[in-house]
C-alpha cells in the first residue's frame, strides 16, 4: 500500500509539475502601447493585462486600490519609467516580483526635449510660451513606443523575459517574435510611402508627442500649442498663437482624444485651418497581434489625411 500510495503522490506531483510549467504568466503593461506589444509577443498562449484605462493620462494618473494590489501580484510588469509615469515608483518599491523599466533597457535610441526645439521659440507678452510644459528642455522624450525599433527592443526583451518564466511556450514567444519584427518591416515600408507626399507640409500639434515617429519617417511638427488643460491661456497667448497660423496658411493642428483643448476653435477660427487628432496612445486598439502595427499605421494614415486634404 505504501507502495502504491508513492507512486500516487510522484503521479500527481510530476502533473502539477507540468501544470506549473504550462500556466499562463500574468504579465501587466502600464499603459495601451506597451500591452499591444506585449499582445504580440504573448499571441496564442494569453493576453497582457494594462494598468490605465482608456483616455487616462500616464502623466497624471491617481492609482486606486484595485490598481495598487494589480501591480503587486502579476508575475511581470512593463512600464515606461520615471519620465512618463510619475505616480508608479512608490508603488513599485513594495514588489518583489520583477518589473522592467523600459526606458532603462540597453539598445533603445532614446531623444531629449531640446532647449532650442520649435516648441520653445516663441514668447509673448503675457510671459507665456507655446513650450510643452510636461516636457522640460533636456529630459528624456519618454513616448519612446512610437518607434519601431524601440518596439522591436521592447518586445525582444518580454519574449526573453516570458520564455525564462514559461520554458514550455519558450519556442512559440519566439516565433511570434519574429512574425512581429517581419511585419514591422512591412509595415515600415506602407507608412514610409504614404507619408512620402506630406513630407515637408507644416502642422501644429498640441502636445509634443510625436518626435519618434516623426524622426522615423522624415516629418517635423512646426510648433505646439501646449496649454494645460486646467489653465486658461490669456488674450495675449491666443493672439500669438494665431499670428503664427496665419503666417504659415493651410495647415493642421492636431489634439490627441479624449479631450480636445478648449481654446482649439478659438485659436482657428476664421483661419484656413483644420483640426483633427493622433492618439499616440491608441487608447481604444484592441489587445491584439497586430494591435502596435494598427496604433502606428493610423498615425500615418490620420496625419497624412489631413495634410492631403489642404
Amino acid at each position: 500500500m505504501s507502495r502504491f500510495f508513492s507512486l500516487f503522490v510522484a503521479f500527481v506531483a510530476s502533473f502539477l509539475l507540468i501544470g506549473s510549467a504550462q500556466a499562463d504568466v500574468k504579465v501587466l503593461t502600464s499603459i495601451k502601447p506597451l500591452q499591444l506589444i506585449a499582445a504580440a509577443v504573448q499571441d496564442g498562449v494569453a493576453v497582457p493585462q494594462v494598468l490605465l484605462p482608456p483616455g487616462a493620462s500616464p502623466h497624471h494618473y491617481a492609482l486606486r486600490p484595485s490598481d495598487v494590489r494589480k501591480v503587486q501580484s502579476v508575475d511581470l510588469l512593463y512600464w515606461i519609467g520615471p519620465d512618463m509615469e510619475g505616480f508608479l515608483p512608490r508603488v513599485l518599491n513594495g514588489r518583489t516580483l520583477p518589473s522592467v523599466a523600459v526606458q532603462e533597457l540597453p539598445g533603445l535610441k532614446l531623444r531629449h526635449f531640446a532647449q532650442d526645439s520649435a516648441s520653445h521659440e516663441d514668447h509673448d507678452d503675457d510671459g507665456g510660451d507655446d513650450h510643452d510644459h510636461d516636457h522640460r528642455p533636456g529630459t528624456v522624450d519618454a513616448h519612446l513606443w512610437l518607434s519601431p525599433h524601440n518596439a522591436r527592443v521592447i518586445a525582444a526583451r518580454m519574449a526573453a523575459d516570458l520564455s525564462a518564466a514559461d520554458p514550455a511556450n519558450a519556442a512559440r514567444y519566439q516565433s511570434n517574435l519574429k512574425g512581429f519584427n517581419q511585419r514591422l518591416d512591412a509595415l515600415d515600408a506602407r507608412i514610409k510611402a504614404r507619408l512620402a507626399g506630406v513630407a515637408g507640409k507644416p502642422y501644429f500639434v498640441f502636445h509634443e508627442a510625436f518626435d519618434y515617429f516623426e524622426d522615423n519617417y522624415g516629418l517635423k511638427h512646426a510648433g505646439v500649442f501646449a496649454v494645460a488643460a486646467e489653465v486658461q491661456p490669456g488674450a495675449q497667448h491666443v493672439a500669438a498663437m494665431r499670428t503664427r497660423l496665419q503666417a504659415v496658411g493651410k495647415t493642421c493642428v492636431f489634439s490627441e482624444p479624449p479631450l480636445r483643448p478648449r481654446l482649439a476653435e478659438t485659436l482657428v477660427a476664421g483661419l484656413p485651418v483644420k483640426l483633427a487628432e493622433l492618439d499616440a496612445l491608441g487608447g481604444y486598439t484592441p489587445a491584439t497581434a497586430q494591435g502596435y502595427e494598427q496604433l502606428l499605421e493610423k498615425l500615418g494614415n490620420d496625419l497624412a489625411g489631413c495634410l492631403e486634404s489642404l
